[in-house]
């Protein structure tokens, strides 16, 4: 397991909600842990990935971090580290299978990240980070990667929500060259817009949009 310094910092990393309603302790959930990870996390992947392909354009380096960070990556990484058998779970939490929910292990290994940040600095978070979720950037670099509508789905679905939908907001222009504005909605809730010169592009646009404002 992870080494802190402050054993009370990792406990509250690995302290899920169902845990705390439970029990009705004071030490708090890991939720401010995972916000404050998911901030980092995206941070040390898009430095690094930045600095590591100068000639790729932000939409490429978008979808290569969405391929890193994703749900089933982060989950993955949280198996192989065995953070499932250390999370402070509710007994129904458990017996629901949450020890192998790929979403709470997710949202968990952020949390550890964010506790890392607090317990020993941005050097050794960023070491975490490399030695783990970057290991394979350039294999996964050298690969197909999905296409912003596709990420969404896939983590818009890992939330449980409905899958997202796209609908025309505005069209501009004569038929021979008209750019088409797209809302994405997700939940019943507009989620972010995008623009191309097709409805296609502008979908993918929008969906592209949608995935930052998820990660921030």
């Amino acid at each position: 397991m992870i080494k802190f310094q402050n054993k009370n910092l990792l406990k509250q990393a690995l302290t899920h909600r169902s845990w705390v309603n439970e029990n009705n302790k004071d030490l708090g959930t890991n939720e401010r842990l995972e916000f404050l990870g998911d901030a980092i996390l995206e941070f040390i992947v898009s430095k690094d990935i930045y600095e590591r392909f100068p000639d790729k354009e932000e939409g490429y380096l978008t979808s290569l971090r969405a391929n890193l960070v994703n749900t089933k990556n982060l989950a993955d990484l949280a198996k192989k580290i065995g953070i499932g058998k250390e999370i402070y779970l509710s007994k129904g939490e458990e017996d629901g299978g949450g020890r192998e929910n790929p979403s709470l292990l997710a949202d968990t290994l952020e949390a550890i990240i964010g506790g890392l940040f607090l317990d020993q600095g941005l050097d050794v978070a960023e070491k975490f980070v490399k030695d783990n979720v970057l290991i394979d950037v350039d294999e996964k670099a050298q690969t197909p990667l999905k296409d912003p509508k596709s990420f969404l789905q896939e983590k818009v679905q890992s939330l449980g929500l409905p899958a997202p939908k796209y609908q025309v907001f505005e069209e501009v222009g004569p038929d021979h060259n008209k750019t088409f504005t797209v809302e994405v909605i997700i939940d019943s809730k507009p989620q972010a817009q995008g623009s191309g010169k097709s409805k296609s592009e502008a979908e993918q646009d929008a969906a592209s949009n949608a995935l930052k404002n998820m990660v921030n």
